[in-house]
C-alpha cells in the first residue's frame, strides 16, 4: 500500500520533470522587442510609401489610399510565398499591424482552401475571417452614425 502511494509520487515528479523539460520558455521582453521591431519596420514602410506618394504631389488622402493598397499588396504578397509567415513567427504581435495582418489572414485562408476549389474553397474561405470584420465594422459605423446624429440634433 505503501509502495503505490511511493509509485504514484515517484511518477507524478517525473511527469512534472518531463512537463518541465518539453515546455517551451518564452522570454517576454526579447518578444516585445521583436514585435516592436517588426511593428515598427512596417510602420516605417508605411511612412515611406506616405511620403513619397506626398513627394510626388499627390493630396494626403490619396497618398493614404495607396500606402494602404500598397501595403496590402504586399502583404498577401509575401502570405503567397509564404514569407509573412515567417516574419509573423519571428516578430508575433508586431507583424499584426492591423492593414498587414488582416490581409495576411484574409489571403492564408484563401490559399489555404484553394485546393477546394473558387467557390466551396476560396469563395467561401475567405469570408470566415473577413465577413465578421466586415460585419462588425459596419454595425459600428451604423451605431456610431446614429449616435453622431443624435448629437448634432441636440446641439
Amino acid at each position: 500500500m505503501e509502495n503505490e502511494k511511493e509509485n504514484k509520487i515517484e511518477r507524478e515528479k517525473e511527469y512534472q520533470e518531463y512537463v518541465k523539460e518539453i515546455t517551451p520558455t518564452h522570454n517576454l521582453w526579447l518578444q516585445m522587442l521583436k514585435a516592436f521591431l517588426v511593428g515598427g519596420i512596417i510602420c516605417c514602410i508605411g511612412q515611406f510609401i506616405l511620403n513619397y506618394a506626398e513627394g510626388m504631389g499627390l493630396d494626403k488622402d490619396t497618398a493614404g489610399s495607396w500606402c494602404s493598397l500598397i501595403l496590402v499588396f504586399l502583404s498577401v504578397l509575401l502570405t503567397g510565398l509564404n514569407i509573412y509567415p515567417s516574419i509573423v513567427k519571428f516578430g508575433g504581435g508586431g507583424a499584426l499591424v492591423p492593414i498587414t495582418g488582416f490581409a495576411n489572414s484574409v489571403s492564408a485562408a484563401a490559399i489555404e482552401y484553394k485546393k477546394e476549389g473558387q467557390v466551396f474553397g476560396v469563395g467561401s474561405k475567405i469570408f470566415t475571417i473577413a465577413g465578421p470584420v466586415i460585419l462588425y465594422g459596419i454595425f459600428t459605423s451604423w451605431v456610431l452614425g446614429v449616435l453622431y446624429f443624435i448629437a448634432s440634433a441636440v446641439k
